[in-house]
This record gives C-alpha cells, sequence and structure tokens, in this order.
C-alpha cells in the first residue's frame, strides 16, 4: 500500500503541476510561493517545465503499469527530480536563496525526488533490473 501511495503522490503531484504550467502559465508563476523570487516571467521557460513535470508524472505512471520496464521508468524521473532538488540546495548553500526556501520547498521540489529514491530501491530490492523478464515483481498486494 505504502508503493501505491508513494508513486500516487508523484503521479499526481508532478502531472497536475505540469497541466497547471502548461495551460496557465502566468497563473502558476503568481501562485506558488517563491517562484516571482526566482526571476522575471517567462512563458515559455515556465511551459518548457511544465511539459518536463507532465512527463516525469507519467513515467511514475507507466513504471506501475510495466513491472518489467519500473525501474527503468522511474529512475529516469528520479534522476531529473534529484538534480533538480539538489540544484534548490545549492541556491541556498551559495545565498543566492534564502534558508527559508528549503522548507517552502520541500513538497514541491525535495520531497518528490525522495519518493523516487524510495520507489527506485524497493524496485532495486525487488529483482525489476532483468528487464527481459515480462511482468516481474508486481506491485505488492501489501506492505
Amino acid at each position: 500500500m505504502a508503493v501505491y501511495a508513494m508513486v500516487s503522490f508523484n503521479v499526481i503531484l508532478l502531472t497536475i503541476n505540469g497541466v497547471v504550467m502548461i495551460i496557465v502559465p502566468y497563473t502558476w508563476y503568481e501562485l506558488v510561493p517563491g517562484v516571482t523570487d526566482t526571476g522575471f516571467f517567462n512563458q515559455h521557460f515556465v511551459r518548457d517545465i511544465g511539459m518536463i513535470q507532465v512527463l516525469l508524472g507519467l513515467a511514475f505512471l507507466f513504471g506501475m503499469s510495466m513491472p518489467s520496464r519500473r525501474i527503468d521508468f522511474w529512475l529516469a524521473a528520479t534522476v531529473w527530480l534529484s538534480a533538480h532538488a539538489l540544484f534548490h540546495f545549492w541556491e541556498v548553500a551559495v545565498c543566492i536563496s534564502p534558508v527559508s526556501a528549503i522548507p517552502r520547498d520541500f513538497v514541491g521540489v525535495t520531497l518528490p525526488a525522495l519518493v523516487g529514491i524510495l520507489l527506485c530501491l524497493w524496485a532495486l530490492s525487488q529483482g525489476v533490473r532483468d528487464n527481459s523478464i515480462e511482468g516481474t515483481a508486481p506491485l505488492p498486494s501489501r506492505i
């Protein structure tokens, strides 16, 4: 059940965030705490990142539905999410952003990366890495 909850969290958060970024980029820019502190509004940039967010959400969804490719989808998405989270920490470390950005950005930036890491570790522990075995390591009925 925990695996389903974590996958669902990333699918829902990333996909909805991405769709909003694509459809109403200026509203997203104005409403998400801290975004206006990062620079001027750039519609193209917000929509580009929105497309990435949707693809990341879909990667977690596809990984849930395709056990033999799960680690491939989840690891690819998690690498990007982790790099993004580390970049936010780096901005704090070099005084580009205030320390208050760490808790402010936690749910939308750091938590999806941590969830992805946990899901990848779980998938690896299930032996899903061998893509030649179709249907291996389905999601557990309970954890």
